[in-house]
């Protein structure tokens, strides 16, 4: 016993051990509680690394999936037996395929930004006019034939097909080399 145990009463010396085995006591509760809740936060992060983990698998086959689906469809308008055109509402060429380069003899890059019309011959320029007016001002599919040729360029005679887009009010053209169908 230590001087100041010796002028306690017992009732009181009782009490301090009591308190003392009870902090001890509370010690190793809030050890055990820690420890607990080190391992429900590790749970918690080790179901959210997993569920990361599965929806990063699923984005990945979603990537992949995408670009098959753009090679295939890059391949469909890029290498079609036939010109592809987006033409703007004053007919410049927004975009295009190889095919619609070639057939107006020039680079897809080239071409461009440049006006359709261009590349219409004289003697077409009314047909082809009444034609994109048509595509504008209706709302469906809109045919023609006319020749295409300009300054020394050999005439080719093509097979239009126009329609708009609702959205962004594009003209998707189609045009089709049939000059060997024709005999011209």
């Amino acid at each position: 016993m230590n001087r100041e145990e010796e002028n306690l009463t017992d009732g009181q010396i009782l009490r301090m051990k009591a308190e003392e085995q009870l902090a001890q006591k509370n010690k190793k509760e809030e050890s055990n509680i820690v420890e607990i809740d080190v391992k429900r936060l590790l749970h918690e992060l080790q179901v959210h690394q997993i569920e990361l983990e599965m929806q990063n698998e699923e984005l990945r086959q979603a990537n992949e999936t995408t670009e098959a689906a753009l090679k295939k469809y890059t391949m469909l308008y890029d290498f079609a037996p036939m010109g592809y055109f987006t033409l703007d509402e004053h007919c410049a060429i927004c975009d295009l395929n190889f095919t619609g380069a070639e057939i107006l003899g020039d680079k897809r890059f080239a071409l461009i930004n440049s006006n359709f019309r261009l590349f219409v011959s004289d003697e077409s320029k009314p047909v082809f006019n009444t034609f994109f007016s048509k595509v504008y001002s209706g709302n469906s599919k809109e045919t023609c034939e006319l020749m295409l040729g300009y300054d020394t360029k050999t005439s080719i005679h093509v097979y239009l097909e126009g329609i708009v887009t609702p959205d962004d009010r594009k003209c998707l053209l189609s045009v089709v080399d049939i000059s060997g169908l024709t005999g011209r």
